[in-house]
């Protein structure tokens, strides 16, 4: 988790036509809210914010918004992107507190080569790539390290299974599974299967061209 300071303008007026001007004059419009906090409307330079995401490459970013002499500090609750150009058209922001826990998905970086996979060909399958932590905003880790050495065909790891760090409460059922190994001979069986379809769709299609 980094820390970043981000200017940012309160805006009185809303709506489509207002988001229109703001990304045309290079800025993101933006809402500020949480369980604190009156919703707040906002406009960010796009550049400086893009610049911050490139830097952060991913972590987890805890901001302070510096607002016309004002200062809150936020995580991104949610960002929407331009469908084709993947460019940021709206920022939500959620205000928290350093003395109140918030929950956040954190990455999952898998540690190790699994056993399955090396000594008996099996395949692993990665359930979930995000994990829910609950801890102090400061406190927020990059990624939740997973080793799967141990992991044989027919295993699975559980959120149960895993020792969070210092601070950080799991906020998922203890018996969520995050990986597995499979045996290999799965997905040859799926390769085989799809392709027996697909004869017999070949073989259907043909029959229809010599009755036509």
């Amino acid at each position: 988790m980094i820390q970043i300071d981000l200017d940012a303008q309160i805006r009185t007026d809303t709506g489509k036509g207002v988001a229109r001007k703001l990304r045309k004059a290079g800025k993101i419009p933006a809402v500020l809210y949480g369980p604190k906090t009156d919703p707040m409307a906002l406009s960010i330079n796009a550049h400086e914010f893009n610049k911050i995401m490139i830097k952060a490459a991913g972590e987890q970013i805890i901001f302070t918004l510096k607002m016309d002499g004002d200062e809150r500090l936020a995580l991104i609750k949610e960002l929407q992107r331009h469908p084709v150009n993947d460019s940021v058209r709206h920022i939500d922001f959620y205000a928290v507190s350093v003395e109140d826990k918030v929950e956040v998905e954190v990455p999952i970086k898998l540690v190790g080569k699994a056993k399955g996979v090396e000594l008996s060909g099996g395949v692993l399958e990665m359930i979930q790539r995000t994990v829910a932590i609950k801890c102090l905003p400061l406190a927020i880790p990059k990624e939740i390290e997973v080793d799967i050495t141990d992991l044989d065909v027919g295993d699975a790891l559980h959120v149960e299974d895993l020792t969070p760090p210092e601070g950080v409460e799991f906020a998922e059922l203890p018996d969520t599974t995050l990986v597995t190994v499979v045996g290999g001979t799965v997905e040859a069986e799926e390769v085989a299967e799809e392709e027996e379809v697909e004869e017999a769709e070949g073989g259907a299609e043909a029959e229809e061209g010599t009755e036509e």
